[in-house]
This record gives structure tokens, C-alpha cells and sequence, in this order.
């Protein structure tokens, strides 16, 4: 199925995402964290994601906020497509939702691509038209759940747009908050990551149990996520927290899958 899109101006648009469409089969994120086996206490391996996440008991995440500089594409694209995604969200750890927003540095049709989007998991992915995204820009993001219904913010803080908009989402727990470099996903299974160089995250926030705090300040309930390949090569590396706990970067090591 093509991509959905929304069209955005540089003003703050809404829009409401209905439980009958269908799951768009894309190269945008098919997200829900894929594992491989466990290091230690707080960190993992990842087929498709490398970052940051904090979990914590079901229905008790409500809000996830970040902020990431959109990395540009290092090198020539080669012919084969490649991805990678790089978001705020809620959910997906270790639950069958995702709440989230994000970008994408991608080589498409030997170019590179760069693109703003949301997605509500099992919902469609949805491209934010109208929001151009250039390497360099600042972008700010969050994840938030309220009455019912999960909202999503994104704005270019170098361009002055804004994207917002909100769903409820069946059977969501609310069990974790996670800030996160993707390798995309099709129906065909894991895409090749694009060597992005490195992305820097920053300003990196949650709210869990109603008390809002960096990363950091979560302790034992952080989990540091490493991106691999199939044969266990890494594929993104995640960097330690900066002292304040909010910041971190990640650096794309090989495209897999």
C-alpha cells in the first residue's frame, strides 16, 4: 500500500487517525523493538533499534520528549535502498503499540531523502508533507497520552514548522518511553541502514508515574539498546548518557540487515 500523507503548513495542523485503516506496508518504521539476546542488567541487543528506553509498569508512561539534530547522509547512496529512522515515542519495548514521531535520512533511488512522519502502531505510518527536512535541522518531538487519546508533536525548530496530531490506540500499555535510531522495516522484513554518521540526542525527558525526569534520573529502569545484525555485528552504537542524563548520540557502525 502507498504511503498515507498529511499535509502541513508552518503553523500547528491536527488531525485524527481512524481505527479502520489499514497498516501501511512501507519503509517507514514497522516499530516494536525486535531483540537479540540480552547482554546484562539494562542492556540489550536490537535488530532495529539503538538508543535509549525506560520502562516502567503498565500505564504508567505519559509522556516522552526529545530532541535530535536530523543527521545527512555520508557518502554516495549506493543503488540498494537504505533507511534510518530517528524518533521519540511511547511504547514498543516490550509492548505490541507504538506511539511516536520522528524523521528519516534515507537513500532512496541512489539519492539522498529526508523526510518528517508519525505513526500509531498497529495504525498507519503517515508522511508529514508540506514539512520540508534538511540536514542540520534542529527537531524537537513528543509523545504524550492524555484522557484517551496518545498525541504526537513534532516541529523543525530551524524552519519554524510544527505537526501535531492525535489517536486513540486499542490495548496500548504505557509501559515504557524510548528515544531511538531505527533501521525500518517493510513487509518483507528488516531494511538496510543508511549510514546516517552520527545523530545527537538531546533534552531527552519522560514522564513516569506523573514524575518527570532525564533519562538518567530513571536509574535502573534505563535500558541502553545496541543495534546488531543477524550474526550479532553491530550495526548502530549507542554512546553513554551525558553527565545531566538527558543526551546521547548514536553512530551507525554497518547496514545490515
Amino acid at each position: 500500500m502507498k504511503l498515507q500523507t498529511i499535509s502541513v503548513s508552518s503553523a500547528t495542523a491536527t488531525a485524527f487517525i481512524a481505527l479502520s485503516f489499514l497498516m501501511a506496508t512501507s519503509a517507514l518504521p514497522v516499530p516494536q523493538l525486535t531483540l537479540a539476546p540480552r547482554s546484562h542488567d539494562g542492556s540489550f541487543q536490537s535488530t532495529n533499534w539503538s538508543g535509549y528506553a525506560v520502562t516502567g509498569s503498565s500505564g504508567s508512561v505519559s509522556i516522552a520528549k526529545g530532541s535530535w539534530t536530523v543527521p545527512a547522509i555520508q557518502g554516495s547512496c549506493p543503488s540498494t535502498n537504505q533507511y534510518s529512522s530517528f524518533w521519540v515515542g511511547i511504547d514498543g519495548f516490550n509492548s505490541g503499540t507504538v506511539e511516536q514521531t520522528g524523521t528519516d535520512s534515507d537513500c532512496q533511488n541512489g539519492a539522498p531523502t529526508y523526510y518528517a512522519w508519525f505513526e500509531f502502531y498497529p495504525h498507519p505510518s503517515f508522511l508529514i508533507n508540506g514539512m520540508a527536512i534538511t540536514p542540520g535541522d534542529h527537531m524537537t518531538a513528543q509523545a504524550s497520552f492524555s484522557g484517551r487519546s496518545f498525541t504526537v508533536t513534532i516541529t523543525d525548530t530551524s524552519t519554524g514548522a510544527s505537526f501535531s496530531t492525535s489517536a486513540r490506540v486499542h490495548s496500548a500499555q504505557r509501559s515504557s518511553a524510548e528515544w531511538i535510531a531505527e533501521a525500518p522495516s517493510s513487509s518483507g522484513g528488516i531494511l538496510p541502514l543508511a549510514d546516517f554518521g552520527t545523530v545527537s540526542f538531546s533534552s531527552c525527558t519522560a514522564t513516569v508515574n506523573g514524575t518527570p525526569g532525564t533519562i538518567g534520573s530513571f536509574v535502573s529502569s534505563v535500558q541502553v539498546i545496541t543495534m546488531v545484525s543477524n550474526s550479532g555485528a553491530v550495526k548502530a552504537q549507542p554512546s553513554s548518557l551525558s553527565g545531566s542524563g538527558d543526551a546521547f548520540s548514536v553512530t551507525w557502525k554497518s547496514a545490515g540487515p
